[in-house]
């Protein structure tokens, strides 16, 4: 049985060619045509994955995610018609899993829809209930929160998944390659870029506090995680 798939998207030519595509594809594709809609639909329908336009009636796609992500960590493809760099990393830095460029190939919506949802039914398939802590950072996998010197950290999915892998292997540096078989999986069809881009936001939040610096950036290389021992 095919998931089932909220396309969040106000263009009709879009709606009707994704939803033809992902129903193809063996999806239950519900439509929503304007971002009030689309998170009234999320709320009462439980979706498996959401594609979400960024330009959207009523509420734009930057609001219906952020409220999204503060509700449900549902995996969210989200389409932009932006070509910025920027643009782009800021549809991850929103929550979103993964993005694509309009325009776009109908296949590659569907290849990218797949891929996110295999990498989110192997992480709910991992382990539960597992609380790692290094230093004064506390990972709690079955509540799928994590604070840093007893301060909350809000993560995105793929932000957790990089979190655990860091903390469960500190001292490590990992390759950008082993990065995306371990946080991404195996199938993860995007960029160098966007790999960067997560560990970037991630190093971010877990320093927002002043706390000292755990993820080391290893030239041409790839990542390593581990503070300066403070504690």
């Amino acid at each position: 049985m095919g998931s089932k798939v909220l396309l969040i998207e106000d263009d009709p030519g879009v709606v009707d060619i994704a939803r033809t595509y992902l129903a193809h594809d063996g999806h239950d594709v519900l439509i929503a045509n304007d971002g009030m809609e689309g998170l009234r639909l999320a709320r009462e329908s439980n979706p498996d994955l959401l594609v979400l336009d960024l330009m959207l009636p009523k509420i734009d796609g930057v609001e219906v995610c952020r409220v999204i992500r503060e509700e449900s960590d549902v995996p969210i493809v989200m389409l932009t018609a932006r070509y910025g760099e920027e643009d782009r990393l800021a549809g991850l830095d929103l929550g979103a899993d993964d993005y694509i460029t309009k325009p776009y190939s109908p296949r590659e919506l569907c290849a990218r829809v797949r891929a996110v949802l295999r990498r989110a039914a192997r992480q709910n398939g991992g382990r539960h209930g597992d609380v790692i802590r290094h230093g004064i950072i506390r990972v709690d996998q079955a509540q799928r929160t994590a604070a840093v010197g007893g301060r909350q950290v809000t993560l995105t999915p793929t932000e957790f998944r990089l979190l655990v892998m860091f903390v469960n292997d500190p001292g490590r540096t990992f390759t950008r390659d082993q990065i995306i078989d371990r946080a991404f999986g195996y199938d993860f069809d995007g960029f160098d870029r966007t790999v960067d881009a997560h560990v970037s936001h991630l190093r971010r939040k877990l320093e927002a506090g002043g706390e000292p610096r755990y993820i080391h950036t290893v030239y041409e290389v790839g990542y390593r995680f581990g503070a300066a021992k403070t504690w």
